[in-house]
């Protein structure tokens, strides 16, 4: 069955922003989502990495063009540095939704595959992820919506074949310097060799269940923590322990704290000791029998 986008099922409504890099995904992505008849403005993020990378916006021009779709290009600075491909993925979901507005778009469509779900998986357990991440990447995201993680990539590189289309490459997806390159040309393929099979859709299907009950736990985890702002520690430490490491991520939302620093904000709400640092500069502590957190200026 040739891709298609489920413009009814996803609730998307005309018109759209589609992230467009140029690549075979994105590229069909847009093909799909004017076929969905969601007019679509295709945006590129030239994040200036790489060399003549600012040259590429015209080349996607012209291939979104062919599919019938309007176009816009953005430029971020990303300085070189540690955490280069988390800060590119923050400038660049920041321009997208920044081109959404502009274009008063309703939704901001991203062309993640079911490939790519298995791949983040596959990374989330090496960063060590609680179950919240073993959930992979979710179809809907406040105002940015994957409408894809069902589709393989190699359907989407037919079908801009079929259409004429040649996509551009990015060197930097065969660069093993990058994570997720290392887990897709590396990883994956061991381990299906290991296992002797297709590992994409297996992965795929673990992440739709455990994304599911992750949600469930996290309603019941907000639901029950916190209680008063600022919130009781005696109230989180009341909690079955799952419940609390639950809330508590809940609490801090963005960015993700992880195992580490979830145990030891449990451990300053049991006054273990008297501030636990975060992720994001942020500072938790415990006053008066409350929990704080606060942000730098």
């Amino acid at each position: 069955m040739r891709p298609a986008v489920d413009r009814a099922g996803l609730g998307l409504v005309a018109p759209v922003v589609v992230g467009c890099s140029g690549g075979a995904d994105s590229l069909a992505l847009v093909g799909l989502a004017v076929e969905a008849g969601l007019d679509p403005v295709a945006v590129h993020v030239d994040h200036g990495l790489r060399p003549g990378s600012a040259d590429e916006a015209a080349v996607v021009a012209a291939r979104v063009a062919v599919l019938g779709s309007r176009f816009d290009a953005v430029a971020v600075d990303v300085a070189p540095g540690p955490n280069l491909e988390a800060r590119a993925r923050e400038a660049r979901y920041g321009a997208l939704e920044a081109a959404r507005r502009r274009h008063d778009a309703t939704a901001v469509l991203v062309a993640h595959t079911a490939d790519d779900q298995a791949e983040t998986v596959l990374l989330n357990v090496l960063r060590g992820a609680a179950a919240s991440g073993l959930g992979g990447m979710r179809t809907r995201q406040g105002h940015v919506v994957r409408p894809l993680l069902g589709v393989r990539r190699a359907e989407l590189a037919r079908y801009c074949a079929a259409r004429g289309i040649e996509p551009l490459v990015d060197p930097s997806n065969a660069d093993r310097a990058f994570r997720r390159a290392a887990v897709r040309h590396d990883v994956m393929p061991l381990l299906e060799r290991v296992a002797a099979r297709d590992l994409v859709p297996v992965l795929a299907r673990q992440a739709d269940v455990l994304a599911e009950e992750s949600d469930y736990l996290d309603t019941l985890a907000a639901a029950a923590w916190p209680d008063a702002d600022p919130p009781h520690a005696a109230a989180l430490l009341a909690l079955p322990s799952a419940l609390a490491r639950r809330a508590v991520r809940c609490w801090l939302g963005a960015p993700p704290p992880s195992q580490a620093e979830v145990a030891r904000v449990l451990a300053v709400a049991a006054g273990d000791c008297r501030a636990a640092q975060l992720a994001g500069g942020r500072t938790v502590r415990r006053s008066r029998g409350r929990l704080t957190v606060t942000v730098p200026d």
